[in-house]
């Protein structure tokens, strides 16, 4: 016998609502008690491991805890016990305009991964750029889910069903609040960055661009800021036009306001480069859009886990992340519209979830999120996402971009010791991103060099051809720091380079 679909009326029309005091929910619904018990989680230190634990020893095949260490913890905590029911997290745990201290060391306690070892030395885990690595809390959240939470969403008539809608669309509410988003009906789950700027350009993007329209796109843009464009171009027989850079990396802004015109109907800008780490002025560069009546769209997988965004004050149009760059999971993302752009927005996929009605003389569409999202969504994603925004936020988010600012001068200093290196950007405004070159050595042979010692970075063109070719190159080795790295281990880097270097 099969569940009946729920009317959409029917659908939980917000997420619960917290309660500052407790972390708990108000309203009256099936999580309230489970929100309320995970809020009042117990805290413990992690105990100091001996040098033969699991955690340490080299691996050889799956990375496990001890199972008779308790979790490492910092204070707030956003879990989901595997082994008991669904503790969904629904809203951000702890108290309203409290977050934590910050520390490196506080937040490394968090991550399992970063206390194994790779070739008989402790990780050193430097490629942030590619992908963050993910807290306790998220993996256990993931692994609670699935063990005692799992439920299709929305439309199901009994309990999990309506656990799950109520943490998925806590989900929304949470990446709405992190952006600074109006509601939680600007925000459209994806799977990630490219999906999200693909949605744009084969909606927003077919609707509205023609012969001769311009979309302006930054030479230091990712590829999947690049291509969709390109694409989309082709198809309305618009163009892509690139906005040169200057020698340090920053965008020339006296270029971009003569490129600017009538003709120009999008602006695509990254709020920070993944390989040269230049954070673009981007308020005031959609401000000189907005003149010309064109839209802004912003990629955002660099910058959001590196200082605090607010998409009002930014007046972006479109806004875009992923969440495997925010110590979420992979597979999940979010785009940000202003309501007025996506209420105009057509389907690009059709399917379920996306629809109020369908026979074969008329279907009727269902709203604006849901418009967007057809199919079944990657609904643990956006519990694990929610978990990570819950452990990110629950420290000082200026303290951590001084302290990543700290250590990438820090590390710019070591890495100026090394003969032969060559930083990649200089530009003044910058997330922690090392990109350079060694002389003598490919990039790909100094990454394997660096494995070798257990420290991983990246090498290749880093999806950003065209920024490299800037620089006259095609690869370069890329070393991107997180808040939980330290300068211990930007010693290690720099050490393994001058050894390297020695070797040759």
């Amino acid at each position: 016998m099969t569940t009946p679909d729920v009317p959409r009326s029917l659908w939980p029309s917000a997420p619960p609502t917290p309660d500052a005091l407790t972390g708990g929910l108000t309203s009256a619904d099936p999580v309230t008690a489970l929100a309320a018990a995970l809020a009042t989680s117990t805290v413990t230190d992690p105990p100091t491991a001996p040098a033969t634990d699991s955690l340490t020893a080299p691996v050889t095949g799956p990375v496990t805890a001890d199972p008779a260490a308790p979790p490492a913890a910092h204070p707030v905590q956003s879990t989901i016990p595997p082994a008991q029911p669904a503790h969904l997290p629904t809203e951000p745990v702890g108290l309203p305009g409290q977050p934590a201290a910050f520390s490196p060391e506080l937040a490394r306690r968090d991550f399992p991964i970063l206390h194994r070892t790779v070739n008989g030395h402790p990780l050193v885990w430097l490629d942030n750029g590619a992908t963050t690595q993910k807290p306790r809390q998220v993996i256990e959240t993931l692994a609670g889910f699935y063990g005692s939470a799992n439920s299709n969403i929305h439309r199901g008539a009994h309990t999990m069903a309506r656990e799950a809608t109520e943490a998925y669309e806590a989900g929304r509410a949470a990446v709405a609040q992190f952006l600074g988003a109006s509601s939680p009906d600007d925000i459209v789950f994806v799977r990630g960055t490219t999906e999200g700027i693909n949605l744009v350009a084969q909606t927003w993007g077919r609707a509205n661009l023609g012969p001769g329209d311009d979309i302006l796109v930054p030479v230091l843009e990712h590829h999947s800021n690049i291509v969709p464009w390109q694409l989309i171009a082709k198809e309305t027989r618009a163009r892509v036009v690139p906005v040169p850079l200057q020698p340090d990396g920053q965008i020339d802004l006296n270029a971009y306001a003569d490129l600017l015109s009538m003709r120009t109907q999008l602006v695509a800008v990254s709020q920070a480069s993944n390989v040269l780490g230049t954070v673009p002025p981007v308020r005031e560069m959609t401000a000189l859009a907005h003149r010309y009546g064109a839209k802004v769209l912003v990629d955002g997988a660099q910058a959001v886990a590196h200082f605090p965004v607010d998409v009002q004050d930014l007046d972006a149009d479109f806004y875009v992340f992923s969440g495997h760059k925010l110590f979420a999971p992979t597979g999940i993302g979010a785009l940000y519209a202003k309501p007025e752009v996506m209420r105009n927005m057509a389907p690009w996929q059709g399917g379920g979830n996306m629809i109020e009605s369908v026979d074969f003389t008329r279907t009727t569409y269902a709203p604006v999120p849901h418009l967007l999202e057809a199919g079944t969504g990657h609904i643990s994603g956006v519990v694990g996402l929610l978990s990570a925004l819950n452990w990110l936020t629950s420290f000082d988010r200026d303290a951590i971009a001084a302290y990543e600012t700290s250590l990438m001068a820090y590390a710019q200093q070591a890495l100026a010791t090394i003969p032969g290196l060559e930083l990649l950007g200089s530009a003044p405004d910058r997330i922690a991103v090392l990109t350079f070159t060694l002389a003598g050595h490919d990039p790909s042979t100094i990454a394997d060099w660096l494995d070798r010692d257990g420290i991983a970075i990246r090498a290749g063109h880093h999806c950003a051809q065209p920024a490299l070719a800037h620089y006259g190159l095609e690869s370069a080795a890329r070393a991107s720091l997180a808040l939980y790295n330290t300068s211990e281990e930007v010693d290690k880097l720099v050490a393994s380079l001058h050894r390297l270097q020695q070797a040759a």
